[in-house]
């Protein structure tokens, strides 16, 4: 037996082990998978309770409505749905610096907005690191108002189609803006608007040395979660990273809402198995919370 097909063996057994016990503690989050519509089937089948797409994979708001409705015929014969979408923003539309394109922005978010209301997409996870970095020499604090103000228009639009949108801390190698849960949920509060809250990533909190007492102080406003193992931003159990502190946090701040994996699966003829390992481990975690 190969070491490869040794360790996924091995993790499988571990997976297992986690799922033989039964999750008593009422913390009982959805979980879904970062991936395109078209790996529905094998998602489902995994356990998965949806999937999260891209903007500019399935929305496609630089595109036509015709080829959005393809993506729509999809979506409706898969027997789980698209809870959220990432990959907000390309990153020729720029939301700080000299000349932020807030109009543009807006204007595409728009179309965005509508085709997720469509799909019955609820979350628009505003990571778009190339879009809100700061351009070399430009004032930090002037960019943070920038990407405040742009989130004050951007939150009726988001009320408009029934959409809330996440904010998304991003590690420090990704953005030089908005690197920690509680900068993003700074933000937050201060465009105040029920439409626009905060999402936490464990990958990238782990990168940042970030606690997880971030999540409880953020609990109000924390609308969507994401997940991967540091090393190398792989999904669950394929490094064994122990993820039960953030998860024991998101208990205590009373978390209803999606925690999406947002990482590689290796090779890719492991794929399927890879999911249900994932789906396995993560959830065995979750099952030894008190």
């Amino acid at each position: 037996m190969s070491k490869i097909a040794l360790s996924i063996l091995l993790l499988f057994l571990v997976s297992l082990s986690y799922g033989q016990e039964e999750n008593n503690n009422n913390f009982t989050p959805k979980l879904g998978v970062c991936t395109s519509i078209t790996n529905h089937e094998i998602v489902a089948a995994a356990g998965f309770d949806y999937i999260e797409e891209g903007v500019r994979r399935f929305l496609i708001p630089d595109k036509p409505e015709e080829e959005f409705q393809k993506n729509l015929s999809i979506l409706k014969e898969s027997s789980i749905p698209i809870l959220a979408c990432n990959g907000f923003l390309p990153g020729s539309l720029k939301s700080t610096g000299p000349k932020p394109q807030h109009e543009e922005i807006l204007a595409f978010a728009e179309i965005a907005f509508r085709r997720a209301q469509k799909a019955g997409i609820k979350r628009i996870v505003f990571g778009s690191s190339g879009s809100r970095n700061i351009p070399e020499g430009f004032d930090k604090g002037k960019a943070i108002m920038q990407f405040t103000e742009l989130l004050k228009k951007m939150g009726p639009l988001a009320a408009k189609y029934d959409v809330v949108v996440v904010i998304e801390p991003l590690r420090q190698k990704e953005s030089n803006i908005v690197n920690r849960v509680e900068e993003a949920y700074t933000i937050a509060l201060e465009v105040d608007h029920p439409n626009i809250q905060v999402l936490g990533d464990i990958y990238h909190m782990l990168c940042e040395n970030e606690a997880p007492e971030s999540l409880i102080e953020a609990r109000r406003i924390l609308g969507h979660m994401h997940l991967a193992e540091k090393e190398k931003r792989t999904a669950p159990g394929l490094m064994g990273d122990n993820f039960v502190p953030y998860l024991l946090a998101l208990k205590k701040a009373d978390y209803k809402g999606g925690i999406s994996i947002e990482g590689g699966w290796g090779d890719k003829q492991f794929f399927e198995k890879n999911l249900i390992l994932a789906r396995a481990y993560l959830q065995g975690q979750i099952n030894t919370l008190d």
